[in-house]
């Protein structure tokens, strides 16, 4: 699994982006895919996670509502849209892949992307 995250810009505070995370491996859609996020002097924070079967979605509280995750496992890419954005979104965004779902820590996620700055300005 080798993930490639892009997607990422600067935008207003209202604004929407859409995060791509694109798999060069073979065994994509055998994994959950998680967004992620760390801002500046913060520890890296959950996001969402999809299941494999895109039927199963998780989001944290602070982006419930206006955030969207989905995957289409024939591209091996999984998106983060992210709608109503707020200056507080502002971090780099990083994609993931692990075998379980429902957890919100990183180290359960065994392949990382490299990483897509988000920048909301006010």
């Amino acid at each position: 699994v080798q993930l490639q995250a892009s997607g990422g810009g600067l935008v207003q505070a209202g604004g929407s982006l859409r995060l791509s995370c694109t798999d060069s491996g073979h065994i994509f859609s055998n994994y959950v895919m998680g967004w992620f996020r760390q801002a500046p002097g913060k520890e890296r924070e959950f996001v969402a996670a999809i299941k494999w079967s895109s039927r199963s979605t998780y989001y944290a509280d602070s982006v419930k509502g206006r955030f969207t995750i989905s995957r289409d496992n024939a591209k091996n890419t999984a998106y983060l849209q992210m709608n109503s954005l707020k200056p507080n979104d502002t971090a780099v965004y990083y994609c993931a892949a692990g075998p379980s779902f429902g957890t919100k820590a990183p180290y359960d996620y065994n392949y990382w992307g490299q990483g897509t700055q988000v920048t909301v300005s006010s």
